[in-house]
């Protein structure tokens, strides 16, 4: 699967790195708010640029020769960083000047070989750029002088990091619209499998395959990269990705299995539609359910897989079918099938499901049949009153598909909220089929009624 180049922000602690972040993903993102599953110390978050979109990743700051166990860590994870980023931001404070600590880690960066783009905070302004830049030439880097926190050089700095980076290759997913691959074989979908280490992904794949293609241990964290692997079901083919089993927080002790969890999540935001593998076993865990609001929030097309039956009796079984409908009722909406990799049980039917979700997510309504719908379910249940005032729709429309997405025109945005935006959602879901797919509700205050 085609991933996203890799920028990474490195440098000594009270930098600025964190401030530059947010300045580049043009919005603030706090340093202790992380996706599930990554240390504390990093974040990342996609960059979409003029000409090419990144992946940027923010790291904690280095301390070289300390015996400090958390900044070893750390220091183990921007390692881990020079290896895998296709640019590193090597961030230094203009105002306090090159620091002995700057040196260190500047020879780390050579040692690495990867493409470094010297980057001097603090700048605020080209009056200062001169004075205060002079002695970071020691260093031997290109450099861009910026102030991160008013944006001086911020243009500049974006424009080198883009020209820096490779050119984009063409996506490697098989055409979406039904267009011939070969042989009459269709395009299908862009499938990745994601969950917690163990939980069965790898076997899944394999079983589909009919073959061993994909290694399998009972230790967990074999997969440490997303491999991708093509099958033909029904005259199409589609592209599996085996992702790294994504760990609870304190787990990810290992630079290299953060690296692995970026790009689980990178596979699963750029996926037609993600398969979550949970282990019916253990039973549902706090991970799986920070996996699950991960996919709900950013509403990815997902299926629900519990994997291991087979380690079941009938009575576990169906004791653990009434313990998922409980624990994954905030998203009711998200097909679940039961599997065992060593039987097949439940595997056969899972193509199938990943087609009817995807027609789902294409579907497009027209706005007659929309704003009758509105119609309907206000002479049925409108809104409630609050603050004095009740809610109004003037109409709806649909703005988009993958997920669908429909825009209500309002009369007050801040008047639809919790009960009754579920209702008008189960409403859209039973009226026009659409069961299993994620769906995005805008609501936006107009004074166009129409």
């Amino acid at each position: 699967m085609n991933t996203l180049p890799l920028v990474a922000l490195v440098g000594r602690p009270n930098v600025g790195k964190s401030t530059l972040f947010n300045r580049l993903i043009k919005k603030r993102v706090s340093i202790t708010h992380d996706l599930p599953g990554v240390t504390r110390d990093s974040i990342f978050h996609e960059v979409q640029g003029d000409r090419l979109s990144y992946m940027l990743v923010d790291t904690g700051g280095i301390v070289p020769q300390t015996s400090d166990e958390l900044e070893l860590d750390i220091f183990e994870q921007v390692r881990e960083a020079m290896g895998s980023a296709d640019l590193i931001l090597f961030v230094v404070d203009g105002r306090d000047g090159l620091h002995p600590q700057d040196e260190q880690v500047a020879q780390f960066l050579r040692q690495s070989g990867q493409k470094v783009l010297l980057v001097i905070n603090k700048i605020d302004g080209p009056e200062q750029e001169e004075i205060l830049s002079s002695e970071f030439f020691a260093l031997g880097f290109a450099m861009q002088a910026v102030s991160a926190a008013h944006g001086f050089g911020i243009y500049s700095l974006r424009d080198a990091i883009e020209e820096a980076l490779p050119e984009q290759a063409l996506p490697e997913a098989l055409p979406k619209e039904g267009v011939s691959a070969e042989d009459g074989v269709q395009a299908g979908r862009k499938i990745a499998f994601l969950g917690r280490p163990n939980a069965g992904k790898s076997s899944i794949i394999n079983a589909l395959v009919g073959k061993k293609r994909l290694i399998v241990s009972p230790q967990a964290g074999t997969t440490r990269d997303s491999v991708d692997v093509n099958i033909v079901q029904g005259g199409k083919t589609y592209t599996l990705v085996d992702t790294a089993g994504v760990r609870r927080k304190p787990k990810v002790t290992e630079s290299l299995e953060y690296f692995s969890v970026v790009r689980a999540f990178q596979a699963a935001k750029r996926a037609d539609v993600v398969v979550l593998v949970l282990d019916i076993v253990g039973g549902v865990v706090s991970q799986d359910k920070r996996l699950l609001a991960f996919l709900d929030t950013e509403k990815i097309p997902f299926i629900i897989v519990m994997n291991k039956i087979d380690l079941l009796t009938k009575d576990q079984l169906a004791r653990a079918r009434q313990e998922v409908v409980h624990d994954f009722a905030f998203c009711a909406h998200v097909p679940i099938l039961y599997s065992s990799s060593i039987t097949r049980a439940g595997l056969g039917g899972l193509i199938p499901l990943i087609e009817k979700l995807w027609q789902q997510c294409q579907v497009r309504i027209g706005t007659g049949e929309l704003n009758r719908l509105v119609k309907l379910v206000m002479e049925r249940h409108q809104p409630p009153v609050v603050k004095g005032r009740r809610g109004k729709i003037y109409y709806m429309t649909q703005a988009a598909a993958q997920p669908p997405t429909f825009v209500f025109f309002v009369n007050d945005e801040k008047l639809f909220a919790g009960t009754y935006v579920r209702y008008l959602e189960n409403q859209l879901r039973k009226v026009f089929r659409l069961d299993k797919v994620p769906l995005r509700m805008v609501f936006r205050s107009s004074h166009n009624q129409k």
